[in-house]
């Protein structure tokens, strides 16, 4: 494969190198981080019109981009002439709900637009906080930063949000309820409707405290006008297990009778329309299936939904990114977003953007072992069929798809030396052949 000059194979290893050695932090910023964040924002304005909004040393977010991309619209389309007022996100009106709410989740990450598909938003965060988490930031805000992030009109905050509704059922209207309503208002502004969960729990406990919760379990159910998605995934620490399996994900198995695991599947009958998926059985279904079942409901809310979907686990730095960054890879091959960039590109934005800038801890998962990062890229052949394209008449074939998928090992960039040692020679998309040579170790400098 060749690559243009917007992003050179020399880029891609850079920066696959430096991901490998140094985790994001906002505070922390250097040249090398800017030129990845610019290289991002080159690669997007390709395709679409945006405004960003500054995080510049972490104001909003310790490990969120220095600048987080609203796209508005795609270029060369009709939707580039509408008025401001008709833009698919409003970037003025997003940097005030991202302060205020942005205490509402876990670690402060709050929701954020990052795919633009349709007109509907493809949102990412981590989940909801605990009350010990929403008081001690807020306090923190309150004494250190003039108290910006704390919302002041009970009735203001309630626009958009059923104020008639169960926030009002204590009597009390209460901090806890004013931040949760301005996560609910972010989320309306976003015209979110599907809510997809990937915790295994519904509430984490570390030392006995309960530290985050999730929508699906919010006692007064704040989060009842959306559509709630609960699809338990394995966590980080499960791709210890795929790394000793030598990264082979055919028949690995979570296992769903661990103490710590009190959440099911749990879907709403409309959206569980694909054919031959028994979801039922979802707790017998190895990791590759697992995954592309999880898929395949994303990628139907995303083409059949009436509003935005939003994606997260806990924190929103391992699963999360792992379905972004899929869900990213796959509506591009199908030609409906990031229609301009190649193959390398594309590799470039998902593992910069959605992964790095967005605070994957890589350095640490491969010292643990840990390699979510890897089984994204190495999943990407169990994807390469037509039965995970959003086209219902496809402008790209299956071949062509297929192709598409498959561009992202063909310059020998996403295979890590130990697949030749296995003797493997397939590639990720099963559609072309590498040599042995060019089957270069993936992550650059292993520790």
């Amino acid at each position: 494969m060749s690559f243009d000059e917007e992003v050179s194979r020399s880029e891609l290893f850079e920066l696959v190198q430096y991901f490998s050695k140094y985790p994001f932090r906002a505070r922390d910023t250097n040249s090398k981080v800017e030129g990845i964040q610019k290289k991002c924002l080159q690669l997007f304005a390709k395709d679409y019109k945006f405004t960003t909004i500054s995080n510049n040393n972490g104001d909003l977010c310790g490990h969120y981009p220095l600048k987080l991309v609203i796209l508005e619209s795609k270029l060369n389309s009709s939707e580039s002439e509408k008025p401001d007022s008709q833009k698919a996100n409003d970037a003025r009106k997003l940097r005030d709900l991202f302060v205020k709410a942005r205490f509402a989740r876990c670690r402060s990450r709050f929701v954020v637009p990052v795919i633009l598909f349709e007109g509907k938003n493809i949102c990412r965060s981590a989940t909801l906080s605990g009350g010990a988490e929403i008081y001690g930031r807020s306090g923190y805000d309150f004494l250190f930063a003039g108290g910006e992030s704390i919302p002041d009109d009970p009735l203001e905050d309630l626009n958009g949000v059923n104020s008639t509704g169960p926030l009002y059922s204590s009597g009390d209207y209460d901090l806890f309820d004013r931040i949760r309503g301005q996560d609910i208002r972010l989320l309306k502004t976003l015209r979110v409707k599907y809510i997809c969960d990937l915790m295994v729990e519904k509430k984490k406990v570390k030392f006995g405290m309960r530290v985050t919760s999730s929508e699906k379990v919010d006692k007064i159910q704040r989060y009842s006008d959306f559509c709630l998605c609960s699809v338990p995934y394995p966590g980080c620490e499960f791709f210890r297990d795929f790394k000793d399996n030598e990264y082979n994900a055919d028949g690995l198995h979570f296992n769903w009778q661990q103490d710590y695991v009190d959440t099911k599947f749990s879907v709403p009958d409309l959206l569980l329309h694909h054919q031959g998926i028994e979801w039922n059985n979802y707790q017998s279904w190895d990791l590759v299936t697992l995954t592309q079942n999880y898929l395949h409901l994303l990628i139907g809310c995303v083409k059949d939904g009436e509003g935005g979907l939003l994606i997260h686990c806990i924190s929103g730095w391992d699963r999360t990114p792992l379905f972004v960054s899929l869900l990213r890879m796959s509506l591009w091959a199908d030609g409906r977003i990031h229609q301009s960039l190649s193959a390398a590109e594309l590799l470039f934005l998902t593992v910069a953007y959605d992964w790095f800038l967005f605070g994957h801890g890589l350095p640490e998962r491969l010292q643990r072992g840990e390699e979510v990062f890897f089984f994204c890229f190495n999943f990407l052949k169990n994807i390469a069929s037509d039965d995970f394209s959003v086209n219902s008449s496809p402008r790209r074939t299956c071949d062509k798809r297929s192709d598409s998928i498959g561009q992202f090992d063909a310059g020998g960039v996403l295979l890590e030396d130990r697949l030749s040692r296995r003797g493997s020679n397939s590639s990720l998309g099963s559609c072309s052949s590498v040599t042995s040579e060019q089957r270069t170790s993936f992550f650059m400098v292993r520790r």
